[in-house]
């Protein structure tokens, strides 16, 4: 990386958290890697103190692991982790759909309706389909109106992004994910909140068996 790819001096480490997030998804820094901090400072062109700070946020997001004396390495997660993550977001996600289909007023329902129409058109371009559905289940957690919900589930979908068999990579998954969401607007749409929480719940638990 040459100096013209520098990063500007402004709320630096929390650009350097950016960079280095975006290469652990893209998996230029590989799950259970030792992160070389001499090496990406010369890269970034920075010294190591915002690296330092930057590492910091991504542990505290789970991303990165601290280990004494012998640096930070990127996290890796087990299938335990895994399900682990995928019960808490159940509970949260499928909390935030029954109070949706209870109290989302005429206009919340229709950003819904708009960013599950964006999934319909997305179904055939996986890295499309898979921003769409962050959108719509950050907007669902949005208008549900619990923001420490909201903050954890964020967290969770950063250690989600680490696992290598993502649910939506199986084979026909990306289809039967899209029916489940269909039946959910469904049940939004007809304020019918217990069944909206139960379809999220079972959403996940698919996508938990996918992921598996």
């Amino acid at each position: 990386m040459n100096a013209s790819t520098a990063l500007a001096p402004r709320a630096l480490y929390q650009e350097v958290a950016d960079r280095l997030r975006q290469q652990i998804y893209s998996r230029a820094l590989e799950p259970g890697s030792w992160i070389d901090e001499m090496k990406l400072a010369q890269a970034f062109g920075i010294s190591r103190t915002p690296l330092r700070e930057a590492l910091k946020v991504l542990a505290v997001e789970g991303l990165v692991t601290m280990k004494l004396r012998r640096g930070a390495y990127v996290t890796e997660v087990s299938r335990d982790d895994v399900a682990q993550v995928y019960h808490l977001l159940a509970l949260l996600e499928s909390d935030a759909a029954a109070t949706v289909a209870e109290r989302a007023g005429d206009a919340q329902r229709m950003q819904l309706q708009q960013l599950h129409a964006r999934l319909e058109k997305q179904v055939r371009q996986r890295d499309a389909f898979f921003a769409a559905n962050e959108q719509f289940h950050t907007a669902l957690l949005e208008i549900a109106g619990n923001r420490w919900a909201r903050q954890i589930v964020d967290d969770l979908r950063k250690v989600m992004k680490l696992n290598r068999h993502h649910s939506l990579f199986k084979q026909g998954r990306l289809s039967d994910s899209l029916a489940e969401h269909r039946a959910l607007m469904d049940a939004i749409e007809a304020r019918d909140a217990e069944r909206a929480r139960a379809l999220m719940r079972a959403h996940f638990e698919h996508g938990l068996e996918a992921a598996a």
